[in-house]
This record gives structure tokens, C-alpha cells and sequence, in this order.
């Protein structure tokens, strides 16, 4: 049964730094490709970053240069490291994982996890 668990969520001000774990389970986790996906209250959720099961990345307009998605095949764990956080970037977290990236970037992965909140104040 495939899993997916978010970590590392919380609360913190403008400008400051959280890194997001998901780790999983139950699947060939090498061969997946994975992203992180958000949802802000009244807002539809939208794609955050994406990494391929070779590694390469892509990333939403409104966090380049700031996240920094990667992934970590001997612990099977995905991460998103986001710096600079804005009160804009306030939402819930989710990672999913699919074989096929035009799912991942479709937002119609097959598995995807609970979430993790992340809250910044300005």
C-alpha cells in the first residue's frame, strides 16, 4: 500500500525558511516522479514543484529561485526546501507521487498525502 507522510510544516515570519519532508512508502520509489503540490483557503490547489524519476525539475513561476525541491532514493523521502517565505506562500502542503510527470504536473497523480500546514506572518 503506497503512503505518503508530510513533515515540517509550521508557523514563521516573512522571510524566513521551513523544509517540507515526505516520506514514502510501499512503492518503487526510485521510479516515481514526485511533486509538491499547495492550497490556500478559497484558492484552488496548485503545483508547487516537480522533480522526474531522473532527477530533473521544474518549479511554479511564483517560487522560483526561492524552493528547492529534491529527493532522497536511499531514504525514500521527497523534500522542499523554501526560503524567503511570503505570507502569499501560506497554505497546505501535499506531496504526490505517479509514474507518469504529465500526471504529477496535471495534478492527477495517484497518490497523494495529507498534508502539512505551513503559515507565514508579515
Amino acid at each position: 500500500q503506497v503512503q505518503l507522510v508530510e513533515s515540517g510544516g509550521g508557523s514563521v515570519q516573512a522571510g524566513g525558511s521551513l523544509r517540507l519532508s515526505c516520506a514514502a512508502s510501499g512503492y518503487t520509489y526510485s521510479s516515481y516522479c514526485m511533486g509538491w503540490f499547495r492550497q490556500a483557503p478559497g484558492k484552488e490547489r496548485e503545483g508547487v514543484a516537480a522533480i522526474d524519476s531522473d532527477g530533473s525539475t521544474s518549479y511554479a513561476d511564483s517560487v522560483k529561485g526561492r524552493f528547492t525541491i529534491s529527493k532522497d532514493n536511499a531514504k525514500n523521502t521527497l523534500y522542499l526546501q523554501m526560503n524567503s517565505l511570503k505570507p502569499e506562500d501560506t497554505a497546505m502542503y501535499y506531496c504526490a507521487a505517479d509514474r507518469r510527470m504529465t500526471a504529477i504536473l496535471d495534478l492527477r497523480a495517484n497518490y497523494w498525502g495529507q498534508g502539512t500546514q505551513v503559515t507565514v506572518s508579515s
